[in-house]
């Protein structure tokens, strides 16, 4: 099931230094803030805008801030509290915005910020190392068929989270009770890479960016991905389709800022964005990573959002995750 179709006297020479910094508001035009720890896919959608917006001469600088805390929530009441008196600042996000106000892990949803646009649509891909006796995704499934707590699944988010929902739903669709699955959270997708790395679990559910990270370093090897099809970047890559899976699933991740952003920011937010996607530095980012682009202003970003959370909430609801109250 596919469940989202749809600062300036520092010149651009010092690029490699603005774009490691980790104070917020030091020399930058723009500031991003990023909920959860270095190297998951938030991290690595914050500083891939960023490096595309200053490589691209849209922006002279960008800072990043990591503030991990409350699956999220601590970085979005930092942005309701700080609202604009702090400059501009976009905190990127994704699905788990939607999935932890569903769950309750957080007090707020996107109603208690203004979204600005969705950028990018990431898959899921499920990653073992390289020296797994799991060679395919039918390995992993015949695996759990014989005993579902015999393979550690992590994922950079809490349980019930974006990882956790995506790998439930893999193994379901493979006729297994994804209630079932033996999840091993961590906070954020790098300590998640190195659970795998280290062997303390079996198999990583993680966005394909953060996939190909370990991938391409040699370390570790990707079983299947979430798409529909085979993506154009990575076709060697198996669907869970392709291997006779009936699933599909694709994480937006998109930006919001404070809820009391005034409507000429909103614009300038959305044409930076807007521009940045058609730009040859930020193909190179889009293709290293594997994303597709999945621009959305303001209203149909809003749209989308209402969408996917009345179908993750049915999802959730079979999954057991959530319960309604009758």
């Amino acid at each position: 099931m596919n469940l989202f179709k749809s600062f300036k006297s520092v010149k651009t020479t010092v690029l490699a230094a603005s774009l490691i910094l980790s104070s917020p508001f030091a020399l930058a035009d723009i500031h991003f803030l990023v909920p959860g720890g270095p190297g998951g896919g938030w991290d690595t959608t914050a500083r891939g805008v960023g490096e595309g917006l200053v490589k691209a001469g849209i922006e002279d600088n960008a800072s990043f801030q990591n503030m991990s805390g409350g699956g999220g929530g601590r970085a979005i009441a930092y942005l309701i509290e700080s609202g604009t008196k702090k400059g501009d600042i976009l905190m990127v996000n994704s699905t788990p915005i939607v999935l932890r106000a569903l769950t309750g892990k957080i007090p707020y949803s996107y109603r208690d910020l203004t979204p600005v646009a969705s950028m990018i649509a990431d898959y899921g891909a499920f990653v073992v190392r390289n020296d797994s006796p799991f060679k395919t995704w039918q390995d992993v499934i015949a695996s759990m068929k014989k005993d579902p707590s015999s393979v550690k699944v992590a994922g950079g988010s809490a349980r019930g989270s974006m990882d956790h929902l995506v790998a439930a739903q893999a193994v379901k669709a493979a006729g297994l009770d994804g209630r079932r699955l033996r999840y091993i959270p961590y906070d954020a997708g790098g300590k998640a890479k190195a659970g795998l790395l280290s062997g303390e679990v079996n198999l990583l559910s993680t966005g394909l960016s953060e996939a190909l990270e370990v991938a391409n370093g040699g370390q570790a090897r990707i079983l299947a991905v979430t798409s529909g099809d085979a993506l154009p970047d990575y076709p060697e890559i198996p669907t869970l389709k392709s291997l006779g899976y009936d699933m599909e699933f694709v994480n937006w991740r998109g930006f919001f800022a404070a809820p009391d952003l005034p409507a000429d920011k909103l614009a300038e937010y959305t044409e930076k964005l807007r521009k940045l996607q058609t730009t040859p530095e930020w193909e190179v980012v889009r293709a290293r990573n594997g994303w597709l682009n999945l621009f959305q202003e303001k209203d149909q970003f809003i749209k989308s959002l209402e969408a996917q959370e009345a179908q993750l909430k049915v999802v959730m609801e079979e999954l057991g995750f959530i319960r309604t109250l009758r």
